[in-house]
């Protein structure tokens, strides 16, 4: 049986490869095709940000999986952007033939959409690679620990999520920090790249975080530390490590 044609029209070249452009829950879609495609069709799903340092996407491009992006910023992973991810996820797996598993890409603010919709859905993530990732709303934008945080994004978090105070949101566990059982239970592999001098989005209380309260449930999470470095840049200089680890538990 042929495969499925891919959603939407081609449109303008991503880093020399195709791209095509559609609609989900009235949100623009930008699906990155790789030029030889996996059997399987294989994806990977950046949760924000798809032009920021993007090596690690591009050379997953090269490997043959497609790199899929839903335009919907401001929300924080909130209900909202959460609804339309599993839009999305619908069209590509259920109508397009995607792998019914795919690798979450959160990038900064992204960790909150990828962990969110992740924790929602254990069952159809193959595994999460955080860069740097908001892992705790209190944290950033809410500026509760080490970090300054943002007053104006965090006014917008408050409400994405119909909360009117950080003690609010802290009780609420609204947090990816507070919800991590299902990934646990379910066996979802994370890797997380994060600057050890990171000033924006304190790795201690996100992914330090992350990393032990995972770990105490029996989960599997590897750290990769960069000395020296803040919020920026992100990634590796050589994403080799990070391709490896997606490839590992996506091609299966």
């Amino acid at each position: 049986m042929p495969a499925a044609a891919l959603p939407g029209a081609s449109s303008e070249q991503w880093h020399g490869f195709e791209t095509r452009a559609f609609e989900v829950a009235g949100r623009r879609v930008t699906l990155v095709c790789p030029h030889a495609p996996r059997e399987g069709r294989y994806w990977a799903w950046k949760g924000e940000f798809l032009e920021a340092f993007p090596g690690t996407e591009v050379a997953l491009l090269g490997e043959g999986l497609f790199v899929a992006y839903l335009h919907y910023p401001d929300q924080f992973g909130g209900p909202a952007a959460l609804t339309a991810w599993n839009e999305l996820y619908r069209v590509l797996a259920a109508q397009h033939g995607f792998a019914r598993k795919v690798a979450l890409i959160g990038l900064s603010r992204g960790g909150l959409y990828c962990y969110n919709w992740a924790i929602a859905n254990p069952d159809k993530v193959a595994c999460i690679y955080g860069d740097a990732p908001v892992c705790d709303l209190c944290s950033w934008p809410g500026g509760k620990g080490s970090g300054p945080g943002d007053p104006v994004e965090f006014r917008k978090a408050l409400a994405v999520y119909a909360l009117s105070s950080r003690e609010e949101m802290r009780t609420r566990k609204v947090s990816p920090i507070d919800n991590l059982q299902p990934l646990a239970n379910a066996g979802v592999p994370i890797l997380h790249v994060y600057g050890e001098a990171d000033e924006v989005v304190p790795w201690q209380e996100n992914t330090g975080t992350v990393a032990s309260r995972y770990r105490a449930m029996g989960g599997e999470i590897q750290l990769i530390g960069k000395p020296g470095c803040k919020h920026h840049p992100h990634g590796l200089d050589d994403p080799t490590p990070v391709v490896e680890f997606i490839k590992r538990n996506t091609l299966r």
